[in-house]
């Protein structure tokens, strides 16, 4: 039996981002527009916590941190697993929660799938020693890094396809970063009924802004990847990524495809300072969200004719906020739980995805810089105002 602790079952705002997506979706033959009354029955997503038990091979089972975001109909519906990236600093590791990825498990929920957002093994509270490393940077073995994560990837599949509301039809990988890469990797030695994979700014050994750890051993990586890989792949990036740029990438892809990868690569226009941020940031969501939906249909893995229709938070802004704060809140509203919101006057800090909300409180009071002799305080907690 599965460890699960419900947390509740809500109608979540994704706030400008939905908002875009809508928009989007048109382009990409999705109806995004709500149903009349009558038409079809109230729809809505669900958020569950849950612990993943990984059986991973020649090693033992580990807990895996997890949340699950999926239509709330009461139905089975296939498997979307999400996989996050890997932060330069190794101290961050432990920092991680599965909630930062809510707003992406969210746009697949939304589309039909069981959305798994989970973390392998030494990352936040995951069970387990961090298995990715590559060795040393002289000479690093990024194709044991990868498979360890894909062998996590793998094992929570596994795990998901005996939950009673995945269906056991065909489920997709989707990663960013080192998640992308282990996505990658998994294509090479692909689970039973992996139909596809997703990877966005996949990569590995990123050390400085533009600047990455033995660049010939992690082009021979994706060769490696793309002898044995069969499985259909979407690669997407954006020009101005300064993990793994535009000098990097057509490197990668070419081996990985000229090795004999099925490989669809798309180049979206630049996000923000670092485009690297393009799917882990909730404002990336109606950017992305039409190329997959392109890929999805392509490879018939559209699971419905319209989008699951999220309520957006009616929640205005605190007031004497900047132009700048007002667009800061913007961003907080698109993000997922736990979240808080701090103001002193015209200055703010927030902070979201957290593991709890007091963990929220914590950290937007940290990012509050008090000053006029004033006191930073909390004026909202995920989507209402504090109390």
């Amino acid at each position: 039996m599965s460890r699960r602790k419900l947390i509740g079952i809500f109608l979540f705002p994704l706030a400008l981002a939905i908002a875009a997506e809508k928009l989007h979706a048109e382009s990409a033959g999705l109806d995004a527009s709500p149903k009349p009354a009558g038409e079809v029955r109230a729809e809505g997503v669900r958020l569950d916590s849950l612990e993943i038990a990984a059986a991973i091979p020649g090693s033992k089972t580990f807990a895996l941190e997890a949340i699950v975001v999926r239509p709330d109909d009461g139905k089975a519906h296939p498997l979307a697993l999400i996989n996050h990236g890997s932060p330069r600093d190794a101290e961050d590791r432990a920092t991680m929660s599965p909630y930062r990825m809510w707003a992406q498990a969210v746009a697949f929920a939304r589309r039909g799938w069981v959305a798994v957002a989970f973390l392998r093994r030494g990352y936040g509270h995951s069970q387990g020693a961090w298995s990715e490393g590559y060795s040393s940077c002289a000479s690093p073995d990024y194709v044991s890094a990868g498979r360890a994560g894909a062998a996590d990837i793998a094992a929570a599949a596994k795990f998901m396809m005996t939950q009673g509301y995945v269906s056991n039809d065909n489920w997709i990988s989707v990663g960013h970063s080192a998640g992308g890469f282990a996505t990658v990797a998994l294509t090479a030695d692909p689970p039973p009924a992996l139909a596809a994979a997703i990877a966005f700014a996949p990569g590995r050994g990123s050390i400085e802004p533009d600047q990455v750890c033995g660049e010939t051993q992690e082009i021979a990586a994706f060769a490696a990847f793309g002898k044995t890989s069969k499985t259909p792949l979407l690669w997407v990036s954006s020009p101005n990524d300064h993990f793994f740029g535009p000098r990097l990438v057509p490197k990668f892809t070419r081996a990985f495809s000229n090795a004999g990868g099925h490989l669809l690569f798309v180049e979206t226009t630049s996000f923000g300072d670092d485009g690297h941020q393009l799917f882990s940031a909730a404002s990336g969501v109606p950017i992305w969200s039409p190329i997959v939906d392109r890929f999805l249909a392509a490879n018939h893995l559209t699971l419905r004719d319209h989008l699951i229709d999220v309520a957006m938070p009616d929640l205005a802004p605190p007031p004497g906020l900047s132009a700048n704060g007002r667009e800061a809140f913007k961003s907080y509203l698109a993000n997922g739980p736990n979240k808080a919101f701090a103001v002193n006057g015209s200055t703010y800090g927030w902070a979201t995805g957290r593991r709890s909300v007091d963990e929220a409180v914590k950290d937007a009071l940290g990012h509050c810089m008090p000053g006029q002799g004033l006191r930073c305080a909390i004026v909202n907690i995920n989507d209402r105002p504090a109390k």
